[in-house]
């Protein structure tokens, strides 16, 4: 049986519990914890999460919209198809282990965060900001990027085939190993001012 909003607002500790068409719009889930549990079409758009605690957790389908997760703890959670407009995920707990599919992480802010192997896999990121992130073997896969910005990353071995518009300065980040789509080579070498051209030498 699903639990209710009042039931989840009330507990500080669940675990194996489904959370299914809730509006939590705002609600103040900090210093929760929550272990293998599935939230599915829930609406929580400015919900508050400082301090809670995620493990083992999939959200589907659930607007989340401008949360603030303050040292919130994630490890093994999946997002997706969710709505996740305009977060600032820089003030999660340490090392976050977190995937995200078909998601629209549109305008998020990553700054200072330390999570290599972060997955992105369709999903949409335009004008995201990366800064100062340590993103080493990190998945972009198939993501719209554009407008994203990529700065003082460490993005070594990073992997970006099949993402759309990602201009990607390797004097501004590290980038050794990283594999980015032809189509975005060919936007950074027009960024420097080249020409690009098939012309046989004559």
């Amino acid at each position: 049986m699903s639990i209710t909003a009042e039931q989840l607002r009330a507990g500080d500790s669940f675990e194996n519990e489904t959370f299914n068409g809730l509006d939590l719009t705002g609600a103040d889930l900090g210093n929760k914890e929550l272990f293998a549990c599935t939230f599915t079409n829930v609406k929580l758009p400015q919900s508050r999460w400082q301090r809670a605690r995620l493990e083992d957790c999939v959200f589907d389908g659930c607007d989340l919209t401008r949360i603030a997760p303050a040292q919130l703890s994630l490890r093994g959670v999946e997002l997706v198809r969710c709505k996740m407009l305009g977060i600032d995920w820089s003030e999660l707990a340490e090392f976050p282990v977190m995937s995200f599919l078909e998601c629209n992480l549109s305008y998020c802010s990553f700054v200072s965060l330390s999570a290599q192997k972060i997955s992105f896999k369709s999903c949409v990121l335009v004008e995201a900001n990366f800064i100062d992130a340590d993103l080493a073997k990190a998945t972009f896969h198939a993501c719209q990027l554009a407008g994203a910005r990529f700065e003082k990353c460490n993005l070594e071995r990073a992997s970006f085939a099949g993402s759309h518009d990602l201009l990607l300065d390797p004097a501004k980040n590290r980038v050794k190993g990283a594999r980015i789509p032809q189509e975005s080579a060919i936007l950074l070498a027009k960024s420097f001012g080249f020409t690009i051209t098939n012309d046989e030498p004559g």
